[in-house]
């Protein structure tokens, strides 16, 4: 029988989170956002059905809410692609239930970025039930040049590719790509004001939207 996914989440926690945010958002309204946005990606996973088990990498353990927090590697090795390697290995060489069998430990795995506050739970479950049937696959971003989401099956190496030309990266390497014209929550990561603003208009999730009204009455406060 398929075991359920493990979904690994880096997250920022760190100051300088969302910088591309600036000059339009100041330093502190942007900590705030970028952990509001955390927050509502890691409850999102933890609410898809076919989700088992989350794990959030990063330097804030209250950033995992409810999932595992697993601290991101440090000394040179500190970054995206590390701490995505960390997530993963945890993943596949630690199962949750301790009486597991050493033949239960490959699970499949998917890695999802932590700043998707417009991701729906019926939207991740709908994504990998389609990822299920492959090998490998990925998620573009709505920007289409990166990645949002990237998964291997149970057994399959996952070498996920995040940033600039990821999904160029990801096509290469033979990850089919998910259609994913249906899940609008998946593809909307917020680097920018602009896609800030069009999660907005999307809808997102309750800490995102409780702290994008505080930062409104901060903001209109004489």
């Amino acid at each position: 029988m398929t075991r359920g996914w493990t979904v690994v989440i880096p997250v920022k926690g760190t100051p300088g989170a969302k910088s591309r945010l600036a000059p339009a958002v100041p330093d502190g309204a942007r900590a705030v956002l970028a952990r509001a946005f955390a927050l509502d990606t890691v409850a999102a996973a933890l609410a898809a059905h076919p989700v088992e088990r989350v794990i959030v990498v990063g330097d804030d353990p209250s950033l995992a809410g409810d999932a595992e927090f697993l601290p991101e590697p440090g000394g040179s090795g500190r970054g995206l692609a590390a701490a995505i390697r960390h997530g993963v290995a945890l993943a596949r060489s630690a199962p949750r239930d301790a009486t597991a069998s050493r033949a239960e430990d490959s699970v499949p795995v998917a890695v999802l970025l932590g700043d998707l506050p417009a991701l729906r739970p019926e939207e991740l479950s709908a994504a990998l039930a389609v990822a299920v049937r492959h090998p490998r696959t990925f998620v573009r971003d709505a920007d289409g040049t990166g990645t949002t989401l990237a998964t291997a099956a149970a057994g399959v190496e996952l070498d996920a590719q995040f940033g600039g030309d990821s999904a160029a990266r990801h096509t290469t390497a033979g990850f089919a790509e998910l259609d994913a014209s249906a899940w609008p929550g998946l593809i909307r990561d917020v680097d920018t004001v602009d896609a800030l603003e069009a999660v907005l208009h999307h809808g997102v999730g309750d800490h995102t939207a409780h702290a994008v009204a505080r930062l409104a009455d901060r903001k209109g406060t004489p």
